[in-house]
């Protein structure tokens, strides 16, 4: 059966359905990545729903679509919130070196080698916001100088190497780590946290584009709807301010618990007592 998308560009698999499906999560991730991070709770999955796309080509066709949502709200943000580029940036360069080198570690480590770790992290940040409403309401930073730098720095290369290796959530554990290691609030979190984001998407699609494993025109058609919700998403936090972003934050990460945790029960637990 001869497939009626253009070789390379589209997977064989995708019919207009799942096309519609994609495009769909795509305009909904980047809404929930420029408010808080974690898009990739819905766009990936909808990815690895085409037949015969493999879980590395949906990791690389996911981070083509998904730098698109993240640049327009990083200039949305940018615009309306003048995030401290002086942390921002720099925090970015490290994350790009960091994405790289876990999008190589991802081509031949299977990413339910992360997932049970995943869970944890996401069930104590949650556990942690709860417990400390005031957390991220202002700005009071932790730390000044070269420890502020430092600080910064592992955060872009820690998170960097996660999002290149696996990817849903980074957004998230970005703006925690922002908030809770740094002492922005949670506004000026997600503006930083897009920053970073458009360098942990490029870090990987260093390494992706070469592998060959890009869908391109697949991935471009997302990223429009990306961009879409990214705008939108961006203009409806800077809006609405940090409490919004904590609620948003909350909602999303007790998502994530419940994806992730089905997937680890699914694929490590539940074989076990078979």
């Amino acid at each position: 059966m001869t497939s009626a998308w253009p070789p390379g560009l589209f997977p064989e698999g995708l019919t207009p359905g799942l096309l519609v499906l994609v495009l769909v999560a795509a305009l909904t991730a980047g809404w929930i990545d420029a408010v808080v991070g974690g898009g990739g709770l819905l766009q990936l999955p909808a990815l690895l729903l085409v037949p015969g796309m493999s879980p590395v080509q949906a990791l690389a066709t996911n981070k083509l679509a998904s730098i698109s949502g993240t640049a327009t709200s990083a200039v949305t943000y940018h615009r309306r919130v003048h995030p401290d580029l002086r942390t921002a940036l720099p925090m970015a360069a490290v994350a790009l070196v960091g994405s790289f080198a876990g999008a190589s570690v991802a081509a031949a480590l299977p990413a339910g080698v992360f997932k049970p770790v995943i869970v944890v992290a996401l069930v104590a940040i949650a556990a942690f916001t709860v417990l400390r409403p005031a957390l991220g309401e202002v700005t009071a930073l932790r730390h000044s100088g070269r420890r502020h730098h430092g600080v910064a720095g592992a955060v872009g290369a820690g998170i960097g190497f996660y999002d290149g290796v696996l990817g849903p959530g980074t957004g998230s554990f970005l703006v925690f780590a922002i908030v809770s290691l740094l002492g922005y609030d949670f506004l000026h979190a997600s503006a930083q946290a897009k920053i970073v984001n458009v360098a942990t998407n490029l870090g990987a699609l260093l390494f992706f584009v070469p592998y060959g494993a890009v869908f391109w025109g697949l991935g471009l058609v997302l990223g429009a709807a990306n961009m879409l919700g990214g705008y939108l998403g961006a203009r409806t936090a800077t809006a609405r301010g940090s409490r919004f972003i904590r609620v948003v934050f909350l909602v999303v990460v007790t998502a994530l618990i419940g994806r992730v945790g089905w997937d680890v029960w699914t694929e490590n637990l539940r074989p076990l007592l078979r």
